[in-house]
C-alpha cells in the first residue's frame, strides 16, 4: 500500500483506470500523459481546452455525489487547493483519495513523478523530465517582487509557496517571504513600504487587468501575467520558464 504526500495510506486497486482530478495543474499533467484515465475534473480544470470529461463543480465545493457516481478508482486532490473535509467525506464513503503537497518547485515535480509513475503507472513523461532540468537550479538575484493574488482585501504570496520558489529560481526575491502566513492579507501601504522592484498581477485567482490593479501602484513597475505560468505545476512548467524569463528579464544584481 502506498502513502500519499501527507503520509496517509491509500488503498489502490491493482490498476487505476478511472480518475477524477480536483486539481487543475494535475488534470493537465494527466491529460498530457494518459488522457484515457480521466473521467472527471473541476470546472477550473481549463487545460487542455478540449478536455471532455464530466465536471464536478469547483476545487473548494466539489459535487461529492457526482464524483461517487463516476465510480472512480482514485480521486486526486491537493493539500492547498482542496478542503480536508471533502477528502475525508470521500474516503469515508470508500473512495480512495491521493493528496499531493506542492509548496516548492522540487516538491511539485516529485509529487507529479510519484503520481504518474508509482500511482498511475504511466511512466515519467518527457515534459516532466524537461521541466525538472529547467527548474533544477536558481539564477543569481535580479531584484525583488511582490505578488498580489487578491484585492479588497489585498492578499499576497507569502512564505513556503510554489509561486515564491518558482520566482526565486528565476532570480526574484519575494518581499513577503518572511510573512507569518503563506498568503497573508496586507494593507496596500505595506506593499509599497517594502519597495519591491516589481509587483506581479496574475489573472487568477483574482482577475487583475490593465484597468484593475496597476493604477494603485504609482511609482512601482507592475507586470500583468498569466496565473497559469506562475502557479500551475504541470506541463506549463516548460512554457513558464521561457515566458517568465522574458516577462521579468532585467540585469542581474550582484
Amino acid at each position: 500500500m502506498l502513502r500519499d504526500d501527507l503520509g496517509v495510506e491509500v488503498d489502490l486497486p491493482a490498476a487505476v483506470r478511472r480518475v477524477v482530478c480536483l486539481v487543475p495543474s494535475l488534470t493537465e499533467a494527466i491529460a498530457a500523459t494518459a488522457p484515457e484515465l480521466l473521467v472527471g475534473a473541476t470546472q477550473w480544470c481549463s487545460h487542455p481546452p478540449d478536455l471532455e470529461v464530466v465536471r464536478v463543480r469547483g476545487t473548494k465545493n466539489p459535487d461529492l455525489a457526482a464524483i461517487r457516481a463516476l465510480a472512480p478508482d482514485l480521486v486526486i486532490a491537493n493539500e492547498e487547493e482542496n478542503r480536508e473535509l471533502d477528502v475525508r467525506r470521500l474516503r469515508e464513503s470508500g473512495v480512495p483519495v491521493w493528496v499531493t503537497r506542492t509548496e516548492s518547485v522540487p516538491q511539485a515535480i516529485m509529487a507529479m513523478e510519484r503520481l504518474l509513475v508509482e500511482v498511475l503507472d504511466v511512466g515519467r513523461p518527457a515534459w516532466l523530465q524537461e521541466a525538472a532540468g529547467l527548474w533544477r537550479s536558481a539564477a543569481p538575484v535580479r531584484g525583488s517582487v511582490a505578488v498580489a493574488i487578491w484585492r479588497d482585501p489585498w492578499m499576497v504570496v507569502g512564505r513556503d509557496t510554489f509561486a515564491g520558489d518558482l520566482l526565486r529560481r528565476l532570480g526574484w526575491r519575494n518581499v513577503f517571504v518572511g510573512a507569518e502566513d503563506r498568503y497573508p492579507r496586507v494593507e496596500l501601504a505595506e506593499i509599497g513600504a517594502l519597495r519591491p522592484d516589481l509587483v506581479l498581477l496574475p489573472d487568477e485567482p483574482y482577475v487583475f487587468s490593465a484597468d484593475d490593479g496597476p493604477e494603485v501602484f504609482e511609482g512601482i513597475e507592475t507586470v500583468l501575467l498569466s496565473g497559469r505560468l506562475l502557479t500551475w505545476y504541470g506541463p506549463s512548467l516548460v512554457e513558464a520558464h521561457a515566458e517568465l524569463s522574458r516577462l521579468l528579464g532585467r540585469p542581474t544584481i550582484y
